[in-house]
């Protein structure tokens, strides 16, 4: 299986609306792993492991989440990670610079 990491940050109204739930349901049902967690700067973060089409798929299926306005979704390819399943970060992070 040819499967690659992506970093995905999105900006918009993503916080205290369900959306780390939402983007959760979606990459459970297309068996995606990887986490999500709330930055500091109002921003979500997606780290996302999977075959590259589902997780195209997954990047399109965000703006479906209700309650969420999504301004602008930044994708970034980054080094494989291998993860268990999909989690939610509780709690917010400061932004990463790097892997």
């Amino acid at each position: 299986m040819n499967e690659k990491t992506l970093q995905i940050n999105i900006s918009g109204r993503v916080q205290g609306v369900g959306f780390r739930a939402c983007v959760r349901r979606i990459a459970f049902d297309l068996h995606v792993s990887g986490t999500v967690m709330n930055l500091q700067d109002g921003r979500v973060q997606i780290y996302a492991t999977g075959d590259p089409i589902i997780l195209e798929k997954l990047v399109s299926m965000l703006y479906g989440c209700p309650r969420a306005q999504i301004r602008d979704i930044r994708v970034i390819d980054v080094n494989f990670q291998r993860f268990e399943d999909f989690t939610i970060i509780k709690g917010e992070r400061k932004v990463s610079t790097g892997l």
